[in-house]
């Protein structure tokens, strides 16, 4: 058997992301549902921000992402996501925070640091990060309006493993562990 058809073994695509109570991710979906115009709104089940995209890896070494993850020491931080941006290169409508706390970058700043110690490549390591919640895919043109309609409040006090399963619906999302936070 040539070497490019050889079985590979099993694995999951997956990210670490903050993950909104029910509540809060239906409030996002319906600003999401308003906004889309054409685009493909977000569904509430799938809002998250996410923290770091790690993307395929072996299912085997799910444990050790776990593992990683279990060494981070992070703060509880609150968010006040309070305005709207559009990333027209990719299409996108976000919601996000005009002044992310400083815990949260110290969040991510560990996790990235846990993983690359644990020997896993994160895409996008090197770019600034930017916390945004994705609420509209394959936007056509930005709403005239980028105001939120009223500030919303988030208290984080944990952080998640996720598996993304990508289908022509959209994606499906299994939590397969969660972190929590303490100072």
């Amino acid at each position: 058997m040539p070497a490019d058809t050889a079985a590979r073994p099993a694995a999951a695509r997956v990210f670490f992301a903050l993950w909104p109570a029910p509540e809060l991710a239906a409030r996002l979906a319906a600003v999401a549902r308003e906004r889309a115009g054409r685009g493909r709104p977000t569904r509430a089940e799938t809002v998250h921000l996410t923290l770091a995209f790690i993307g395929d890896v072996p299912e085997s070494r799910l444990p050790e992402l776990v593992e990683a993850a279990g060494r981070v020491r992070a703060a509880p931080c609150a968010l006040q996501v309070d305005r709207l941006g559009h990333w027209r290169h990719n299409r996108l409508l976000w919601a996000g925070c005009s002044a992310p706390p400083p815990a949260l970058a110290e969040l991510v700043a560990g996790l990235l640091r846990e993983l690359r110690a644990a020997g896993f490549t994160v895409a996008d390591a090197e770019r600034a990060f930017v916390p945004h919640l994705t609420l509209v895919r394959k936007l056509a043109l930005p709403p005239p309006d980028l105001g939120l309609p009223e500030t919303l409040f988030w208290e984080c006090r944990d952080f998640v493993l996720v598996r993304s399963r990508l289908s022509a619906a959209g994606p499906d999302y299994q939590r397969l562990a969660r972190f929590p936070l303490s100072a």
